[in-house]
């Protein structure tokens, strides 16, 4: 059912009561049972405890169907989100157990409006690079992707529509692309970090992963920030949320080869121009290339800087653990103990500048495309190659992955589309016209493998 339909399809079938709540309550159970002990998704799970949340709540939650398409509908939470249910172990045996006793605050807002939470999904040690236990379900051989792996392994295998996730490099486009799902990264801020674990501050940004690309707006919806007491959203938000919508718009469209493009593998640049290509045939777009600006190829170097300074700076508890610390965590705290308070000031600075020329290389545009990962998932262990993802988390604009194409070995690839920061509504009502017009799937790539 999961991956059958889309989230505002699921709402409209318990409105009409076409399906039941426990209906995706069973769903959920039936799709962790037949695949979890292969993939490893979750970390904490309780199934029972939702049963008796839908016989507790019932009548409120039939109440609130009327005005939320979260009701009802189970969500996977990555495991640096604080939960009062779960404990929040964030990957690491040296938080083993630990319960906040207090949700995040965007976990709140998903409960306010219905949603069920179905358990904590794996993530990353401390949301950074060192793999947990989350295996590919294309193939087992090969990385899920980063941070947020278990929420994309959750809704990749049906088991939820939709799951939480973060991303401070390419956490959830990379893991999106590599497991063939949609996954948005919101303009920076637009989303709230209270309760959330920290890696580094200007960087850090709350979003999530779905099985179909019309899911990601009634989750936007529910869990950003609005309303005149955020008068920064507000202002660049909530006055343009609706874009007109006529048959006559001619999309500006961009796509750009950024500093990153001679490294991907052949065949993902292929498929990106391929993807152009069928775009510039659209009589109802204008598609050309954007220019790419050299001040903007220091962005790795940049985020670098920031990541492993704000990394040694906020796990220095954490560094005396010893052993169950992993060595790619250690070495990056140490590289972030040499970077002094004066290099970490000058990095911020150039982030702001990098920003600023991102956005202007963005403003005559109205979405542009690029890269999302530069090659299919590489086997577990080995490095992925660099790819446009943390350009954007590094600049705060808003990225939306696309499952788009297989690589010839059969494993997803995906591209990205960005916009300027808070034209995250005008994104989606893209990547919704393109769905509704054939350009893009509706939902994920298929799993086409037999160990499964």
């Amino acid at each position: 059912m999961n991956l059958e339909y889309s989230i505002p399809e699921i709402n409209e079938l318990l409105l009409k009561k076409e399906i039941q709540p426990i209906d995706l309550i069973n769903n959920l159970e039936e799709n962790i049972k037949k695949y979890e002990h292969k993939v490893h998704a979750w970390v904490h799970t309780d199934i029972e405890n939702l049963r008796s949340e839908i016989n507790i709540k019932n009548d409120l939650l039939q109440e609130r169907i009327n005005h939320s398409k979260l009701t009802y509908i189970p969500v996977g939470i990555k495991d640096i989100f604080n939960t009062k249910v779960f404990p929040t172990e964030m990957g690491s045996l040296t938080w083993k157990d630990f319960t906040p006793g207090n949700n995040a605050r965007v976990v709140d807002l998903l409960i306010q409006e219905g949603a069920l939470i179905a358990g904590k999904t794996v993530t990353a040690e401390f949301a950074v690079h060192e793999l947990n236990e989350t295996i590919n379900p294309h193939d087992f051989t090969r990385t899920p992707g980063t941070s947020s792996s278990g929420s994309a392994v959750s809704v990749s295998t049906g088991m939820v529509p939709y799951a939480l996730g973060t991303q401070t490099a390419g956490s959830i486009i990379r893991p999106a692309s590599f497991c063939g799902i949609w996954g948005m990264k919101p303009s920076f801020g637009l989303i709230p970090r209270t309760g959330v674990l920290k890696t580094a501050d200007s960087l850090d940004t709350v979003g999530f992963l779905a099985s179909h690309g019309k899911s990601l707006r009634p989750i936007l919806d529910t869990i950003r920030m609005k309303g005149p007491d955020y008068p920064y959203i507000y202002k660049h938000i909530d006055s343009k949320s609706e874009y007109p919508k006529t048959k006559d718009k001619v999309w500006k469209i961009g796509f750009v080869r950024t500093h990153t493009w001679e490294s991907a593998e052949p065949y993902a640049k292929d498929s990106f121009l391929e993807f152009i290509n069928q775009l510039s045939n659209q009589k109802s777009l204008h598609v050309n290339e954007v220019e790419w600006k050299e001040s903007i190829s220091e962005s790795h170097t940049i985020h670098e800087k920031i990541y492993n300074k704000s990394l040694s700076y906020y796990f220095q508890n954490e560094e005396k653990a010893g052993e169950h610390i992993s060595k790619i965590m250690r070495n990056m705290i140490e590289l972030g103990k040499d970077i002094s308070p004066s290099q970490y000031k000058d990095a911020l600075r150039k982030q702001e500048y990098i920003a600023k020329e991102v956005d202007a290389m963005l403003e005559s545009y109205d979405v542009v495309f690029s890269l999302g990962t530069a090659s299919h998932a590489p086997l577990r262990g080995v490095e992925e190659i660099p790819d446009p993802c943390l350009i954007w988390t590094l600049s705060h604009v808003p990225s939306i992955a696309i499952p788009l194409y297989r690589s010839p070995s059969g494993l997803p690839i995906g591209i990205q589309a960005i916009s300027r920061r808070f034209n995250d509504y005008l994104l989606l009502q893209l990547i919704e016209e393109f769905i509704d017009n054939g350009i893009f799937p509706k939902g994920s790539m298929r799993i086409n493998n037999s160990a499964l």
